[in-house]
């Protein structure tokens, strides 16, 4: 699975295809599980321990861009970040309701296929409740591939060039070498151990952020992952989550891909209703703006402010602000159920 999570990834890589290696890997498996998935071996999945690993890269790469001037920026966005907690709640009301009335899911499965962000964090915490883990996996990352494929498209044609990775951009250096592992993978570890210790929402992700972006902000040593590493990891992710859709049929997938566009149209409304508010109050770029709402994936979101030349460390604040609120959100709500029940 995993040779053909990097066949995917590379075939990918050849296209326009933003985050081509996680998105590559994923429709690969994805489809060879929706149309093999019955001849696998019983009980045939991922081993979690080499995906705790890669999702803890994952984590240390999206801390490592809580920099000091991200840090510095903060207290001006207070308006925007405003503006950012409504879209939440909004929007993880109204994915609710279309998922739970239009698509007939189940609670637990509607409500965590509707939360605006923290794809990891929501898939961890929807398996916990029962979930269907294959509806809940297809929906989110339909989220993810709907907006980061649209929005760039969108703004591709509205500025005539190219924008994200289908750009060219990345945020890997390339002169990262392998002495700067050591310090990767120890913070990776020691994040693990932290997720794991303080018991945080997917603290296999959440957990090697936090740690991350504290080694970020103090300085004490680079936090630089080279681009074959990021890909590597983004090929494994997508296999373990493109797996699970085994259980699928092409049924599913047509209604899974209809609620998605339901569910990303009406949630880039909501943006673009706050992001016009929030233009007129502050005067921030409207384009930037709209990147740092669009509910996509932090690092393509990043890249495409790279392609505008817009301060990517401001999108990202934008949204490391959505998933922790989201992450937060769910976990309130998760206690608070746990108690009536």
């Amino acid at each position: 699975m995993l040779a053909v999570g990097a066949a995917g990834g590379l075939l990918a890589s050849q296209t326009a295809l933003p985050l081509p290696y996680m998105l590559g890997s994923l429709i690969a498996t994805a489809l060879l599980s929706t149309v093999m998935g019955h001849r696998f071996p019983s009980g045939y999945m991922f081993p979690q321990p080499v995906r705790l690993v890669f999702l803890a890269l994952i984590g240390v790469m999206i801390g490592a861009q809580v920099t000091p001037d991200l840090a510095a920026m903060v207290p001006s966005l207070m308006v925007s970040f405003a503006a950012l907690t409504v879209f939440v709640g909004l929007a993880h009301a109204g994915n609710y309701a279309i998922f739970r009335q239009l698509g007939g899911y189940d609670h637990a499965t509607a409500f965590y296929s509707g939360t605006p962000g923290g794809l990891m964090e929501s898939i961890a915490m929807g398996e916990e409740a029962g979930a269907d883990i294959a509806i809940l996996t297809m929906q989110q990352f339909l989220r993810i591939v709907l907006v980061i494929s649209l929005l760039p498209i969108g703004l591709s044609l509205w500025l005539g060039a190219p924008v994200g990775s289908a750009g060219g951009m990345t945020l890997a250096r390339a002169d990262v070498d392998l002495t700067q592992l050591p310090a990767v993978v120890a913070v990776g570890l020691l994040g693990l151990g932290v997720g794991k210790w303080l018991h945080l929402p997917a603290g296999q992700l959440t957990g090697p952020l936090f740690v991350a972006a504290a080694v970020s902000l103090s300085g004490l040593v680079p936090l630089d992952m080279p681009q074959w590493l990021i890909n590597e990891a983004q090929i494994v992710i997508g296999a373990s989550l493109g797996m699970r859709f085994g259980g699928l049929k092409g049924r599913a997938l047509m209604k899974g891909i209809w609620l998605g566009l339901a569910s990303v149209l009406f949630m880039m409304t909501v943006a673009l209703a706050l992001v016009a508010l929030v233009h007129r109050i502050t005067g921030a770029p409207f384009d930037t703006l709209l990147i740092s709402f669009a509910p996509g994936g932090v690092t393509e979101m990043a890249l495409i402010a790279l392609s505008l030349q817009a301060n990517p460390a401001l999108v990202t604040a934008h949204h490391i602000y959505r998933i922790v609120l989201t992450v937060i959100e769910m976990a309130v709500i998760q206690k608070i159920r746990r108690r009536r029940t």
